[in-house]
């Protein structure tokens, strides 16, 4: 699936990224200041999370838990030196346990992630919108 849009059109995106995703382990390709967290944000909002949002560069998992107890946990691996350092920090006890899990840079552990997951990749094109492409 292909969807190109603008900033304004973030919540609509992230409601069609809902329901087309597959799988509850996604993760996001994309260079820096391409609209990673700012995707995920609108993902968490548009799955009843209400507390604030922000990127996890420093605490590397920010969990986040709706009124109905539903958990979402957002990763931001870019400080990782090694795959060891995830490992060290326990990703896969996240990985497995069955809640959504949004992951940026997800290439600093790609060998410690399920083959089951969902790719977002997104571009930056000319005009300032943003392509994305998902698969699952």
């Amino acid at each position: 699936m292909e969807i190109v849009y603008s900033l304004e059109e973030i919540d609509a995106v992230a409601k069609q990224i809902i329901q087309n995703t597959t799988n509850n382990i996604i993760l996001f390709d994309a260079q820096m200041g391409t609209g990673k967290t700012t995707l995920i944000k609108a993902l968490l909002k548009n799955l009843g999370v209400t507390d604030a949002t922000s990127s996890p560069t420093f605490s590397i998992v920010n969990e986040h838990v709706t009124a109905e107890n539903k958990t979402f946990y957002h990763f931001d691996l870019y400080r990782l030196n090694s795959e060891e350092e995830a490992y060290d920090f326990g990703i896969e006890e996240y990985l497995y346990s069955d809640h959504f899990c949004f992951i940026e840079w997800p290439e600093k552990a790609s060998n410690l992630l399920p083959k089951n997951h969902t790719k977002i990749t997104i571009e930056t094109l000319p005009n300032g919108k943003r392509k994305l492409f998902i698969k699952n």
